[in-house]
């Protein structure tokens, strides 16, 4: 933040420095390991009193002497302009702190090319015995600048006491130090070997040809199999979280990591293959090969190595775009453009939101993403997301997935950098703007005589909303499986509640009648749930249309898991399809009372926010199969799973076949937390900070959104999500307290969570999803508001829920009277004013609660002197 820029878009700094440094470490490499092999093979050669080696030996020092000397010096050069400009401050770090042994470095490679020039020149004119001194201070020159220069790379990446103490030598004799170096020794032997493999080809003397090759394999082979060795010394010095997410989360490194270990057999498989007696020529192609493995080899190493500092540019000190951790606040205080010395913009407005935009993503993404590139491409990385999607993805970066740094700076400079990414750099616009105005669809109201009908049938959904994942080719979290709930009361002025001598029918209107025709659940209902239902057949047996089951415990009747979907025959969407109720007497067959209400089902699952992909039907709802296929990509990249090959094989998943949801009854698998506290858990970590909004990221919950499922009078008198559930860190965090109760390993989820409603962790009241929500009494008492957040005033058991209450005559359902959850009358639904209010209406001609206003005579047949909350 205190240098200017290198705006290096298409190759992206990263890519510079990786392919010079590669070939420069690779050089460097072959110095030190060639000046031993110089002089083994000298001693040799005149072992043998072989002229003709001697002289291989004198061109091999000269090829040795342009490729380490000439080739080796300039890219040294070019590596330190490049990280000058590209990591300024990391490398004032490495000079300042680390300056005594650069200039120790600097002499050995002085010596270095002293002896290396007196070495060649010196064939003809030094006596046999000095010319191997010569030979063998060459080695020690070149191997000692190896020893001082490994200490100060793999400071980078294991700094251990230095962070607290400051001491050089603390930071130099690093936790990786000795490890690295034998690594490092046994790897520069193993290069020189494939150096000397080349020019060995080209010696004319056969035999001595034969020699020299057999000589290099087996240094080549041993040399290999120690480099193997100490590198797993090397990789077990690293910390578990490197391990974790660099080796074993990220595919970018596995391939990298791969390459390494599956080129070490054949490294060592193609140098034995030199030793058969082969044509000359087919040799020389053959040692070629092995120097060009060679550099693969070598560069997946230092890939590796780079990757492991992730993300750190100097591990736990420097993040890779500059920022110190003890930075971070003050930057989120002031502002990222305001801190940053050279920055043209410092004040965000909308005339220069873009170009803010851009000023952020050179100070905080340039120095490791590329723009169009090949190395970590922006543009591909973050092709899946909208701006909202981007925001969150920003949000919860370096979270709980270390591997990149944490976003840093205000909201408005997230907002910035999110909007420059997407709409300037991926062209995308206006996309994540979509309006939507729900038809208003017309009904035919039941009818009722307050004076002369007999009864009162009330029936009312007992979700107010039930959301479905329509993607079952690749998973299913909620199938459709909608609960409608009925009782019928016989008025009089103590109203009987009947549940004996009827049945009570339902029907779904004509334009749902046939869900399997809408969405491929019974294609893979066998798989996913081992039940063998026909087309149409919910998973309780229940079809959109038949009758209702008696519940004796709480006098009424029930349809549970109706498959009902928001999908209409005649197209498009409607999340509010209606459903006509009567109850008809067993005896004479006559319908005693009917009514309709809305069965509420959504598919607005907002998944596509953050894993790209179109809405699956009409642009406004639905999972479509490229969000359905990166959620699983995603999920197995994360947790190490195989579900998007499973699903590609026809064996899509059950999300709560591993997580326990209390919901669809299932027990899941032992130390894997709820479906809601996963769930929860790992998103609030991205959707932090946010208020109502940050809810319906996921849940059909938005006001002008295609479903708004908050239609009822909490949503009318301005009440959100969060006044009930918490703001999404403390519903979270209510979620995985009690997970940790259990034993879970959820503390990963918690620990970059603060909550907000509350002062701390301890004050949060651990929750079980589905059983433990808000009581009407935490705002109620009597019927009387006496507050307005309900977090953490749960129920004791899902017994004790709204939806699961009876009045206090414990007669009637609560629900009967005031509607839904998220539904309570008045509700205002967007595909009609009266959609949710048709009971209100048709009994007593007013958007209320059935009763409310003096209505009681709608069941009483008489006017009460008193009110009654049942």
């Amino acid at each position: 933040m205190q240098y200017p820029v290198w705006e290096l878009t298409f190759w992206g700094g990263g890519l510079t420095i990786a392919l010079l440094a590669i070939f420069h470490v690779y050089i460097a490499h072959f110095a030190v390991g060639g000046g031993l092999f110089l002089v083994l093979t000298e001693q040799k050669a005149r072992s043998l009193n072989s002229k003709g080696l001697l002289e291989y030996l004198k061109k091999h020092s000269l090829f040795f002497l342009l490729v380490s000397m000439v080739a080796g010096g300039v890219t040294g050069v070019g590596i330190w302009f490049n990280i000058s400009l590209i990591q300024p401050q990391a490398t004032s770090v490495l000079i300042h702190n680390f300056v005594f042994l650069w200039a120790i470095e600097w002499l050995f490679f002085l010596g270095e090319i002293v002896a290396l020039l007196l070495y060649y020149y010196g064939f003809e004119r030094l006596s046999p015995k000095n010319h191997t001194i010569i030979g063998w201070l060459y080695f020690a020159f070149a191997w000692g600048s190896l020893f001082i220069i490994t200490g100060i790379i793999d400071f980078m990446l294991t700094p251990g006491k230095w962070i607290v103490t400051g001491n050089v030598w603390d930071g130099y004799f690093n936790p990786s130090f000795l490890p690295s170096l034998f690594f490092r020794t046994f790897l520069a032997f193993s290069v020189a070997a494939l150096f000397g493999l080349v020019t060995a080809c080209f010696i004319k003397d056969e035999k001595d040809r034969n020699a020299i090759i057999k000589f290099y394999v087996k240094y080549l082979n041993i040399c290999l199999i120690l480099t193997f060795f100490f590198g797993l010394w090397y990789y077990n010095i690293l910390s578990p979280l490197i391990k974790t997410y660099i080796f074993k989360m990220t595919p970018f490194y596995q391939v990298y990591l791969k390459t390494f270990i599956y080129l070490t057999p054949v490294l060592m498989f193609l140098g034995l293959f030199m030793l058969l007696k082969l044509d000359i020529n087919f040799k020389r192609l053959i040692s070629f090969i092995l120097l060009i493995f060679g550099i693969l080899y070598f560069g997946s190493f230092e890939f590796l190595r780079e990757g492991a500092r992730k993300p750190f540019v100097i591990y736990n000190y420097m993040y890779s775009n500059s920022i110190k951790p003890e930075q971070v606040q003050k930057i989120n205080e002031k502002g990222l453009l305001k801190v940053a010395k050279w920055s043209r913009i410092k004040e965000i407005v909308p005339e220069n939101e873009l170009k803010a935009g851009k000023e952020i993503f050179n100070l905080e993404c340039l120095s490791c993403h590329s723009i169009g590139g090949w190395l970590r491409d922006i543009l591909r990385l973050t092709k899946k997301y909208d701006v909202r999607g981007l925001e969150a993805q920003l949000s919860g970066q370096g979270k709980i997935l270390k591997y990149m740094p944490p976003f840093v700076g205000t909201a408005k400079e997230k907002q910035a950098l999110a909007k420059y990414i997407i709409y300037e750099l991926q062209g995308k616009k206006g996309l994540d703007t979509i309006s939507y105005t729900p038809p208003n669809l017309k009904f035919s109201m039941p009818t009722f005589n307050i004076e002369k009908d007999e009864y009162v049938l009330l029936a009312w959904n007992n979700m107010g909303m039930h959301c479905i994942s329509d993607c079952s080719s690749f998973w299913v979290i909620l199938p459709p499986a909608n609960d409608l709930y009925a009782q019928l009361l016989k008025r009089g002025e103590t109203p009987e509640i009947i549940t004996e001598g009827i049945t009570i029918c339902y029907k779904v209107e004509k334009d749902f009648l046939h869900p399997e025709n809408k969405i491929k659940l019974w294609a893979n209902i066998k798989s996913i749930f081992g039940k063998d239902l026909k087309p149409g057949v919910g998973l309780s047996g229940n079809r959109v249309f038949g009758k209702m089951k008696l519940e004796e415990e709480k006098n009424l009747f029930v349809a549970d898991l109706i498959p009902v979907v928001p999908y209409p025959e005649s197209g498009g969407f409607n999340p509010y399809p209606l459903v006509s109720v009567e109850a008809v007497d067993n005896l004479t067959g006559k319908v005693l009372a009917s009514t309709k209400a809305v069965l509420p089902t959504s598919t607005e699952m907002g998944c596509k926010n953050c894993h790209g992909g179109p809405w699956k039907v009409g642009g406004v709802a639905g999972i479509s199969d490229i969000t359905a296929e990166d959620v699983l990509k995603v999920h197995d990249r994360i947790n190490r799973t195989n579900l998007l090959e499973n699903a590609k094989k026809g064996r899509p998943v059950l999300c709560q076949s591993c997580h326990p949801d209390p919901v669809v009854g299932a027990k899941g698998k032992p130390g894997i937390p709820s479906m809601s506290a996963a769930l929860h858990g790992w998103h609030a970590s991205y959707l932090s900070g946010r208020g109502a909004d940050a809810c319906s990221m996921c849940h059909p919950a938005s006001a002008t959104g295609p479903t708004g499922c908050l239609r009822g009078v909490h949503q009318a008198r301005g009440l959100s999500c969060i006044d009930c559930h918490g703001y999404i860190e403390d519903h979270a965090l209510s979620l995985l307290k009690y997970e940790l109760k259990k034993g879970k390993p959820v503390q990963k989820l918690i620990t970059p969570l603060t909550p907000r409603t509350v002062s701390n962790f301890k004050q949060i009241v651990a929750r079980v999803p589905w059983e433990n929500e808000p009581t009407c009494e935490s705002c109620h008492n009597d019927a009387k508001h006496v507050g307005r957040s309900s977090f953490n005033m749960w129920t004791k058991d899902g017994g004790e829920l709204y939806r699961n209450s009876l009045d206090a005559t414990e007669g009637l359902m609560c629900a009967s009277c005031h509607n839904s959850p998220h539904a309570i009358y008045p509700a205002m639904n967007a595909y009609g004013k009266d959609r949710d209010n048709i009971q209100p209406i048709q009994y007593q001609k007013m958007r209320v609660s059935i009763g409310a206003k003096n209505n009681c005579k709608v069941c009483h047949k008489v006017d009460m002197e008193e009110d009654a909350h049942h």
